[in-house]
């Protein structure tokens, strides 16, 4: 049975405007991260190291592991938190509908006992606590009128919680239960995040307004800011604090991240200024951040995770990136095919190398929309929505020159020749182009399928050729008799995206809509195929194999994955 061998992880959702939380494990060195309805449990100290959780039925928002690291808690915009294991299979423990809208902060209560959670109510209630095993109410949340982005937990008897939100209020309660004692106005703007030290001495909140200002976390009162001369020049996000609780990292629209020492009477002054390397547009923005151990992570507008050295902030940032969007197309080059290059309706090109992750982006001086890929060694070809065949040299990590034919009509799909790659084949919803090329005479017409083409491949050694449809059905056929080689191919339960054959022409496998890849062997029966269930969340969209046993798959979920196939 094929065995997953590597995930390369898809990159946190962003959205322009507002921070994300991430955060962390508290026995280990694994954050905890969302993007559509996936929350990624990834290892920072090996980023091929990736569990993903796909049981949320609408797009998840924040996630965060129990005190003793057990527990998972996760939340989506329809205002569910569901309760599941951290260890084999995810387990769920319990599911509660806790708001009428979107759930933007969830936090645990030191005990691991309650969870409190803010978001958007829809005119209800904007905040709730609640047991963990019961779902029952802990306390009454007054004094919100609008969203409330962020919420804490003292970590520290006696508790309590602490809010903050798109009224620029910071609200504290005391509890349990619950109960309002008292709020403050002091920002300006909305307030993004709020946290207690891990001591739960003081709290800290950052707001739209640039500024930081610390609380006492007994009673509530504010006791000291961020210093002004070295504040933020845009938007502050999130905030994190170190573990000993004497130091903050915050992270800003104004693309940098700063480390601040917190001194005893709760004032911060900058330690250091942290800046990542980036193309300097709106995605170096800084979204999110978190203190997690020695390391100290910081993600940007574009998705990008930073993770820089608590212990050392000189050195030069590890970073590692992705896709955020449905990686669309997958290729292998031939002259390494340990590098795979995958590509995502927004434009987005990235290379891995298998059996280490990410290698790097590639910059395209045209960033349009891709919705077809294809690579020779040399150069990608791709095609977008805007009717034209981009050719585009390829140096390395890096894109050179760029020619484009108009072709007329949206391309559907596109294919180059095995052995002259500067031949392409495009179809079109009325008909196939063929750029660089002789005339196309039509030699014969296989009828078979049952649904509307999808894919159609050659075999790497030119003897058969594999077809796809809409109908769930794939065909493999012999190219000089044009009979039918491999009938009955008809395991998948949804449309048929993609294929690819193995190097040897001995097998080929089709991914589609229904989550699953399945691989067929030609020479032997379609009934005894193996199936890969669950590939990706949402469908399979790319497929390559990298060698006779490596598969690799990409789909909606934003992720790629490495299957490793014993033979049978």
């Amino acid at each position: 049975m094929p065995e997953l061998a590597e995930t390369y992880a898809c990159v946190p959702s962003t959205e322009r405007g507002r921070g994300i939380l991430i955060s962390g494990d508290p026995k280990s060195n694994r954050v905890l991260y969302t993007n559509g309805r996936s929350v990624i449990i990834l290892d920072l100290n090996n980023p091929l190291n990736v569990a993903i959780y796909g049981e949320h039925a609408y797009p998840a928002t924040v996630a965060r592991f129990s005190p003793n690291g057990e527990w998972i808690a996760s939340a989506d915009v329809s205002g569910t938190v569901r309760i599941w294991g951290t260890h084999n299979d995810h387990v769920l423990k319990k599911e509660f509908k806790v708001l009428s809208g979107r759930i933007d902060d969830l936090q645990w209560s030191p005990d691991g006992m309650r969870i409190v959670a803010s978001g958007d109510g829809k005119g209800k209630s904007l905040v709730r606590a609640f047991m963990w095993d019961s779902g029952t109410n802990v306390g009454e949340f007054d004094g919100h009128s609008r969203r409330v982005l962020s919420c804490s937990f003292k970590p520290t008897r006696p508790f309590r919680i602490v809010t903050c939100g798109e009224d620029f209020l910071v609200n504290f309660y005391e509890g349990p239960p619950f109960r309002f004692k008292l709020s403050h106005r002091d920002h300006s703007n909305f307030v993004n995040c709020v946290r207690f030290s891990p001591d739960g001495t003081k709290f800290i909140t950052v707001s739209s307004d640039k500024k930081g200002i610390i609380f006492d976390g007994k009673s509530g009162e504010k006791i000291g800011e961020l210093s002004s001369e070295d504040a933020h020049k845009g938007s502050i996000y999130a905030v994190s604090w170190s573990p000993d609780g004497t130091q903050v990292l915050t992270v800003s629209a104004d693309k940098t991240a700063k480390v601040w020492e917190i001194s005893e009477d709760g004032n911060g002054k900058l330690k250091k200024k942290l800046t990542c390397s980036g193309s300097g547009g709106v995605d170096d923005m800084l979204v999110g951040c978190l203190w997690q151990n020695d390391h100290l992570v910081t993600v940007s507008l574009g998705g990008t995770i930073s993770i820089f050295s608590a212990s050392n902030l000189e050195k030069a940032p590890l970073q590692l990136s992705g896709h955020m969007k449905n990686v669309t197309s997958l290729a292998v080059l031939k002259s390494d095919p340990k590098c795979i290059l995958s590509s995502s309706y927004d434009g987005l090109i990235v290379k891995w190398i298998q059996g280490v992750g990410y290698s790097g982006k590639l910059q395209r001086k045209e960033n349009s929309q891709i919705k077809c890929f294809a690579a020779a060694d040399e150069e990608i070809v791709t095609s977008g929505f805007d009717n034209k065949i981009w050719r585009i040299s390829l140096r390395g990590d890096q894109c050179g020159d760029a020619d484009s034919v108009d072709i007329g009509s949206q391309p559907k799909d596109l294919s180059l020749a095995l052995l002259s790659p500067e031949l392409a084949l495009i179809t079109t919803d009325s008909g196939v182009v063929m750029l660089r090329g002789d005339t196309l005479k039509e030699e014969a017409v296989l009828e078979k399928h049952r649904g509307a083409l999808t894919v159609i491949r050659y075999s790497p050694d030119f003897s058969l050729f594999a077809s796809g449809d809409a109908n769930r059905e794939a065909i493999v056929w012999d190219r000089v008799s044009r009979e039918v080689k491999v009938k009955n191919m008809l395991y998948h339960t949804a449309r048929i995206n993609c294929l690819a054959w193995s190097p040897n022409s001995s097998m080929v496998a089709t991914g589609s809509l229904d989550t699953c890849v399945i691989i067929y062997e030609v020479d032997k029966p379609a009934s005894s195929r193996m199936t890969i269930k669950g590939a990706h969340l949402g469908g399979v969209y790319g497929l390559a194999f990298t060698d006779e046993y490596s598969v690799v798959s990409s789909g909606e979920d934003a992720c790629v994955r490495v299957w490793k196939l014993t033979p049978q």
